[in-house]
């Protein structure tokens, strides 16, 4: 059986040590990793101080381990890699089931039988794959940042600059925005909302409260670690910041 795995085409080839004591089985296994159609390029060690010295030489990105073998056994070397600062990934290969649950509190990748079947292998080296070089983490999505909002009122859209906005506040269903006289509507969740607008100078007070911190005019504490912030418009509202948001108020404002 051969062939290549799509899922491999974009990838580096994989640095694989098989470590046995017995070398037919080496032998065999390297084959198999052939089969697989996978970029790997292997190295042989015959006993696992052999191995030792070579991980110390080289990087490696995973290790094929017998376990039952003279001197140090494949185990015993599985802890042993668990301290490197980079430590390869670890596959045990072995007649034996015994020592599953050992090698897996190790952290192994996988534990193989003997005989080691293609399928089975080429699962093997996508659970290495996925540990040694995992797929980056898809970013959340970015907003663009605006200059002036579009708000809704009386059936129109009205674009007002940053700066005449005084606050935003969640209302049942509808985003509120409060200018110095006047409350609109915006078609913007909270959440986006806050995504798309410069922090600084507006910030995140509260579940249902974003200011625009150059139109706060006073700051009280009130009770329990909770504070009040008073903007300048006609009414001179009072908004609550709530205590998981205060620290970063008082970083902003340096107070």
């Amino acid at each position: 059986m051969s062939g290549t795995n799509p899922l491999t085409v974009s990838l580096p080839t994989l640095k694989a040590l098989i470590v046995d004591d017995e070398e037919p089985a080496t032998i065999e296994l390297k084959y198999r990793l052939q089969e697989t159609g996978w970029p790997v390029q292997v190295s042989v060690a015959l006993t696992a101080t052999d191995a030792l010295k070579l991980l110390r030489q080289r990087d490696f990105d995973v290790v094929f381990l017998d376990i039952q073998m003279p001197g140090l056994t494949g185990l015993e070397l599985a802890e042993v890699l668990a301290e490197f600062s980079r430590p390869p990934v670890v596959v045990f290969v072995t007649a034996y089931d015994e020592y599953a649950v050992r090698a897996f509190e190790l952290r192994a990748a996988d534990y193989l039988l003997k005989p080691v079947r293609v399928e089975r292998l080429i699962e093997t080296l996508e659970r290495v794959r996925e540990r040694r070089y995992p797929a980056p983490k898809a970013e959340p999505p970015r907003f663009q940042l605006i200059d002036r909002l579009p708000v809704e009122k009386s059936g129109r859209t009205l674009l007002i600059d940053l700066a005449e906005v005084r606050f935003a506040e969640a209302h049942d269903e509808l985003v509120l925005v409060k200018t110095f006289d006047q409350v609109y509507t915006v078609r913007f969740t909270m959440n986006e909302l806050e995504a798309r607008l410069p922090n600084p100078p507006f910030l995140r007070i509260h579940r249902s409260f974003i200011v625009n911190l150059k139109r706060v005019v006073e700051i009280r504490p009130y009770f329990n670690g909770v504070y009040l912030l008073k903007v300048d418009d006609k009414e001179r509202t009072e908004l609550t910041v709530s205590r998981g948001h205060v620290r970063s108020l008082r970083s902003l404002l340096g107070i």
